[in-house]
């Protein structure tokens, strides 16, 4: 075993000992050698709403992620220690190394951990295996029932340099709250001739609250569109579709929705044609 990958599973060790949020990360329940070193599917973007509070273990929500090593992730009601945490199994006990930017939105002590006087961030986070540039973070001015914003970074995907948005619109039955969301949304990705989007929407293909979305990309699945809304699979446990990669200026090679024990939202990935 390399010296890195030995501190790497010294670090796992400590980390079960000393402070994951969730309970089940406490004490694992099975072995998890570390794997050895792979690499990303370099055009494979990722987006995953994975769940908060749902007390999952991010060791779990790792080893999903690596089972499709995506370039690219997207994650959704994430906290800032728990994405951490995925980033370091990742790394540890699968050899997948990814750079992380935040957009949380809030602080919750309740939700994320921490201490009264430094709670947790709640939120956006992308990872990425490139490094990545010009990270904006911007919260709605009307989030609804609870704080939701975007968040956006520059990366490489396939080779290509484009702007990634990772966003998590308003719950359900706030239509009127999601439709001004999707329009500054909108307005950030229309200055961007190549871009993706990312995120769970809240919202099925055919609600009118998206259309300044669809009315700028397409969704990975060329077989999903507002007025086909029957033929888009669902991502959700409620048999809905509420999770997105859209695409502007980028073509999808293909898609997959991957169910998941570990979240109530499915995970959707995508290969993409960057050239």
């Amino acid at each position: 075993m390399s010296t890195r990958l030995l501190a790497g599973a010294m670090t796992v060790a400590c980390m079960v000992f000393v402070g994951p949020s969730a309970p089940s990360d406490a004490l694992f329940d099975r072995s998890h050698p570390v794997d050895a070193v792979k690499d990303v599917v370099p055009n494979r973007v990722m987006t995953w709403n994975i769940c908060n509070p749902c007390e999952e273990s991010d060791v779990d929500r790792a080893e999903e992620i690596a089972r499709y090593a995506p370039q690219v992730i997207g994650l959704q009601e994430a906290c800032v220690g728990d994405v951490e945490r995925i980033r370091e199994y990742l790394e540890y006990l699968h050899g997948l190394v990814y750079h992380v930017e935040y957009g949380s939105v809030l602080t919750s002590w309740g939700r994320c951990g921490g201490v009264p006087w430094s709670p947790g961030g709640f939120g956006q986070a992308i990872l990425s295996a490139a490094p990545m540039t010009d990270r904006v973070n911007v919260e709605y001015p009307d989030g609804g029932s609870e704080d939701r914003g975007y968040m956006a970074v520059t990366t490489k995907v396939g080779g290509r340099s484009i702007r990634v948005f990772n966003t998590h619109l308003a719950q359900r039955q706030q239509e009127e709250v999601r439709a001004k969301q999707a329009g500054v949304l909108a307005t950030a990705v229309a200055r961007h001739g190549r871009a993706i989007v990312l995120g769970d929407f809240n919202a099925v293909p055919e609600a009118p609250e998206l259309t300044p979305v669809w009315e700028l990309a397409s969704d990975t699945d060329p077989q999903c569109r507002p007025t086909l809304a029957g033929t888009c699979e669902t991502t959700t446990d409620w048999q809905a579709k509420f999770d997105y990669v859209f695409l502007r200026g980028i073509t999808a090679r293909g898609h997959r929705v991957e169910p998941t024990a570990y979240s109530d939202h499915d995970l959707l990935y995508t290969d993409l044609d960057t050239s």
